[in-house]
């Protein structure tokens, strides 16, 4: 039986276990990349590990998150990671340089490779026909140190795409409609594969869209052939020499097919709050808005800007509207600037802010208050503009600048005729900044701000575990509830003791204090949920800040992969129910213990008992041999460090 692209580089990459759907398996990373909300952990982490150099084909250190410098945190942090690529031989990429995926595809990426990133959209890789996933930082971190990247082999879920996208219908609508088919929880233990007719129009940054943007199906990754487009936009990097095409056998079996008709779609748009809300734009067209934000790594190319410079020509934006443009690049900036396309987005009434990720990640572009924010982003989840109670909208470049040419929401298709544009066919690469890896004996201080604080540790599983049900949730809980982002909260990311305090701050301003009265008095905490419990990002720190705080239990229906596997990470049990009416007869305050809980993980036992005030409860310990090690040790530092 032939082979699907994603089956061709998991078995070139496989070092340990067999590709058995299910099975766990053990895969060889060519390449890393992480970004300073998450990196600097991830490299105190390496630290902690003891290996001089990374030992992958290439890894960078990126700086496009916490770019708000309102104090000393943000800009110690970019030293340290500066002095840790010198030290120990990754590229750096500076604040300014560009979002980590728009500069990973168009300077590193490449086709058959895989590429393990901090940061759950580094499947935009995806579009250039990598293996690209998303992971926690300590699981970077140990592919950095030349370790596997474990994960449990997933199904392949074929999109076949067949007709041409329509004028005004962009490759933002094609990964819209699936999740308005699929939903979040659509592509949980797959490994999403495009295929079909369809491709034949599609740019590579067309796909990388579609691969960033399926991130929120909760995917493993999602994946392109490398075809004849491929070659393209690697040549019009400098970079054809690394082309191979990559293309899935004829008789290539799917474990799931989804048919697409590109001609069919019209524009789409993600209503509040939720990447899946999805409706045409016609049906919400007229309401009016206040912000639209163009930028992400999801639709921040030279395609994107060169698209709404276009269209902007001749027109003004509202005067209703703030009407603001991230580039993703220094790269996409440069071309931009040298095609004379910088000026009509000026001209317009744009205001042009550095490259990097801003309002995406809530590092400033708040909405006002109760009024419409129309964004080219990734996700809309409740407060994550810095907000609470926002309303964000997540739609095209298209569709967002013709909304704020009108100042409401609006069919891009009423603006008449589509302007033709061409990009270059050889680009300015833009990496003039990037810092090449420092020689092996290259002295270097690493230089370490105050809030830099030690990495902590953490004790082995009890015998038997007991302790209190400090706080009950619902369905599709993300890492933003659990760990929120912002300018305020971002800086923290390397000071765990002091990020902790913001533990569930959304949904319990006294979670953390909670927390800490009961430790005082020896307890321990867990946390009950829903179904998808920790979607969203891959910040790790949605689990090691309430491992810190003293959380070693989440009992819940389902959980989404990445925060299960930094959950196993840090030593916090995944559990889920055997019933999911349990669910309600688990209330918060509830008195948990586990009994002998350490032996039922190295004994191998896929269900255990939960005494609930001394009422039982059935729960599913769905872990591999290794993962059980792990959590018995306390967590994947202390397994590695005995192993």
């Amino acid at each position: 039986m032939g082979k699907t692209v994603a089956e061709k580089i998991l078995a070139a990459h496989l070092v340990e276990g067999e590709l058995k759907k299910g099975e766990e398996i053990g895969l060889g990373i060519d390449q890393t990349l992480t970004q300073d909300a998450t990196g600097t952990m991830a490299y105190l982490e390496f630290e902690a590990i003891g290996i001089p150099r990374v030992k992958t084909e290439l890894s960078v250190s990126y700086v496009d998150h916490n770019l708000v410098q309102s104090d000393f945190k943000n800009a110690d942090d970019h030293v340290f990671l500066q002095g840790v690529a010198r030290k120990f031989g990754l590229y750096f990429s500076p604040p300014g340089n560009g979002i980590c995926h728009q500069v990973h595809l168009e300077r590193f990426g490449a086709p058959g490779k895989t590429l393990l990133g901090s940061d759950s959209h580094t499947p935009t890789g995806g579009g250039l026909g990598m293996l690209a996933m998303g992971a926690g930082g300590l699981d970077v971190a140990m592919a950095m140190a030349g370790k596997p990247f474990y994960l449990i082999m997933p199904k392949i879920y074929g999109i076949r795409l067949t007709g041409k996208l329509q004028p005004w219908v962009a490759a933002r609508d094609v990964l819209l409609e699936v999740l308005r088919q699929l939903t979040v929880k659509g592509g949980v233990g797959y490994i999403m594969e495009y295929f079909g007719p369809g491709l034949e129009n599609l740019s590579v940054t067309d796909r990388a869209t579609i691969t960033n943007f399926g991130a929120e199906l909760g995917a493993t990754t999602s994946v392109f052939p490398s075809d004849e487009n491929t070659r393209k936009f690697l040549a019009a990097q400098g970079r054809e020499e690394q082309w191979r095409e990559l293309v899935a056998d004829d008789d290539a079996q799917y474990d799931a097919v989804l048919e697409i008709d590109l001609a069919t779609l019209e524009p789409m748009i993600a209503c509040p709050s939720s990447p899946d809300n999805v409706v045409k734009v016609s049906e919400v067209a007229g309401r009016p808005v206040a912000q639209v934000l163009v930028g992400s790594c999801t639709n921040s190319s030279l395609r994107d800007l060169t698209a709404v410079a276009t269209i902007l020509k001749g027109r003004e934006t509202s005067r209703e509207v703030s009407f603001e443009v991230n580039p993703g690049s220094r790269q996409a900036l440069e071309n931009l600037t040298a095609e004379g396309n910088l000026l009509p987005l000026l001209q317009a009434g744009a205001r042009v802010h550095q490259s990097g990720c801003l309002g995406c990640i809530g590092m400033g572009q708040a909405p006002p208050t109760a009024m419409i924010s129309l964004r080219t982003f990734s996700r809309n989840f409740p407060g994550r503009s810095g907000n609470q109670g926002d309303k964000v909208y997540l739609c095209s470049p298209e569709v967002a600048v013709a909304s704020a040419i009108k100042g409401c929401i609006t069919d891009p298709r009423d603006l008449g005729d589509y302007p033709e544009f061409t990009l270059p066919e050889k680009y300015l690469p833009g990496d003039e900044r990037i810092e090449q890896p420092w020689p092996v004996d290259a002295e270097v201080e690493i230089i370490r701000g105050p809030n830099i604080a030690p990495f902590p540790d953490f004790e082995s599983m009890p015998e038997t575990w007991t302790g209190k049900v400090m706080l009950k949730v619902g369905d599709n809980i993300t890492t933003d509830h659990i760990m929120p982002a912002g300018a305020k909260i971002l800086p923290l990311r390397s000071n765990i003791p002091a990020i902790s305090e913001y533990v569930f701050a959304s949904i319990s301003e006294c979670f953390a204090c909670d927390m800490k009265e009961l430790t005082s008095a020896g307890g321990f905490g867990a946390v009950v949920g829903g179904d998808n419990y920790g979607q969203g990002s891959s910040r790790e720190h949605a689990a090691l800040a309430p491992r810190y705080l003293g959380v070693q239990v989440k009992l819940v229906k389902s959980f989404a992969r990445i925060h299960k596997a930094n959950l196993i990470n840090f030593g916090i049990l995944p559990l889920t129910f055997v019933d999911a009416d349990d669910y309600e007869r688990v209330e918060q305050g509830a008195d948990l213990v586990i009994p002998g809980i350490r032996q039922a993980l190295l004994d191998g036992l896929e269900r255990v008992t939960v005494e609930v005030n001394g009422t039982p409860v059935a729960a599913v310990l769905d872990l591999s041999p290794r993962h059980r090690e792990i959590l018995a040790a306390g967590g994947l530092l202390n397994w590695a460090r005995g192993a």
